[in-house]
């Protein structure tokens, strides 16, 4: 047996728009242009599902978590790091062994003690929080780490950067007394916002994750609390002012949850961040406070993520920008293309100022001819393309080129320096 797709439209226009949307699409493939730009592979010598970040792929995702750290500290954040793997039992108390196992790997075993990949890291996060007592003084508490985690996908389901089998989460959780949790979750969407509107995503759509009537699933918590949590996560979209479809049965096991859709530059709808609310993690691992009356008391637990993980984001950027990157998040920033052999030595001081300026450079000395070298820095997406000719060397200049432009113009070394640093510190979408 084979299974056939088919696919229809009410209007000749509404099909030539998907058809142009597909050739698109398929150039802007994250997966062959992350092969011509050199920025990762997959490989089944190293496992299908786990990611090679190559050097030109590590820049951009070093800026991107770079970006993301900037921001945790001025919110006031923690960063911590955590182990990859732990005893299963821990697994067991959060409820993950029960629950999700089906997706996590399978055990090991070392001196009789079963140990698991993590598949999440909330309880590492918990563990930090347990490490001493809390008072309501000290919260909120908000922990945020780069952290890799690994869940068992099928190999059907496996997608490029899409979805894999060993991903970094750009991970966060804040443990607050139940006044702070509505203001917690309001600056976590205000965050998100921010965060996606950097990156170049202005269209945003938001979905309120809710239990509904699906008795399939192995829903942990009380009722009450399920519905505590749900009116909480609405009501903060709403007092944002913010238009969101509630979806029955999608909330995670633990608790409901907001979640941020971005439309990409052709118009698809790309799944990436989450806000959570989670009653059940504190209630299992006996999460405590001091609170003004001198009693314990159970805090609240936020899980949440901004790019979801950080492959699937940069696939979604790959897709967005069809790899020609904005100037703060491109591997090579400017490219050095001397015409002749006879100005390599004056393309070697270029390329030393640029790069004492901060600026990620290359320089292309081969003896090949100047068209060359411009076809190649065009196909590597470079936003910047120095031409250096005799002139140029003798006034100490440089001809400028921009990748969609063409020539800019012809401009000191100084001058395009602090151009370039420009649109590297306000972190432009757009080389103007």
């Amino acid at each position: 047996m084979q299974r056939i797709y088919g696919t229809a439209y009410f209007t000749q226009e509404q099909l030539d728009a998907w058809l142009k949307q597909r050739e698109e699409a398929e150039k802007r493939d994250h997966r062959r242009l992350g092969k011509e730009l050199d920025l990762f592979s997959i490989q089944d010598a190293y496992g299908q599902g786990l990611v090679l970040w190559h050097p030109k792929g590590a820049v951009v995702r070093q800026q991107m978590e770079d970006y993301l750290r900037e921001q945790l500290v001025k919110r006031n954040y923690s960063m911590v790091y955590t182990p990859h793997i732990a005893k299963r039992d821990l697994w067991i108390i959060s409820g993950h062994d029960q629950t999700y196992g089906d997706s996590m790997f399978a055990p090991t075993t070392l001196e009789e003690t079963e140990f698991r990949l993590k598949p999440m890291n909330c309880p590492m996060h918990i563990g930090i929080y347990k490490s001493q007592q809390r008072s309501y003084r000290d919260l909120p508490q908000r922990y945020g780490e780069m952290g890799t985690v690994y869940r068992a996908e099928l190999s059907g389901t496996l997608h490029g950067l899409m979805r894999v089998r060993g991903f970094t989460v750009d991970d966060a959780h804040l443990f607050c007394t139940p006044e702070q949790v509505r203001q917690e979750i309001l600056d976590c969407v205000d965050f998100a916002q921010e965060v996606l509107k950097a990156f170049g995503f202005e269209k945003i759509k938001f979905e309120l994750s809710v239990k509904g009537n699906d008795t399939s699933k192995q829903w942990l918590g009380a009722e009450e609390d399920w519905v505590k949590a749900e009116n909480a996560l609405a009501e903060a979209l709403d007092a944002r002012q913010i238009r969101y479809e509630r979806i029955e049965g999608e909330a995670a096991f633990y608790g409901p949850k907001i979640d941020f859709k971005i439309e990409d530059a052709i118009g698809r709808l790309w799944q990436l961040g989450t806000v959570q609310w989670d009653f059940n993690l504190p209630e299992r691992f006996q999460l405590e406070y001091i609170g003004e009356d001198n009693k314990p008391h159970r805090p609240v637990m936020v899980h949440r993520a901004l790019f979801g993980s950080i492959e699937r984001f940069f696939g979604v950027l790959i897709e967005h920008y069809a790899g020609a990157f904005p100037m703060w998040l491109a591997p090579v920033q400017v490219a050095v293309l001397p015409i002749t052999d006879r100005v390599n030595e004056y393309a070697e001081k270029v390329v030393a100022e640029l790069r004492g300026a901060g600026l990620r450079v290359e320089a292309s000395l081969k003896s090949d001819k100047i068209g060359a070298k411009i076809r190649d820095a065009q196909m590597q997406k470079v936003p910047f393309m120095l031409v250096l000719g005799d002139r140029e060397m003798e006034q100490g200049n440089v001809a400028v080129r921009e990748r969609s432009k063409g020539d800019i113009g012809v401009m000191s070394i100084n001058d395009f320096v602090e151009m370039a640093r420009k649109l590297v510190e306000v972190r432009a979408l757009t080389n103007t």
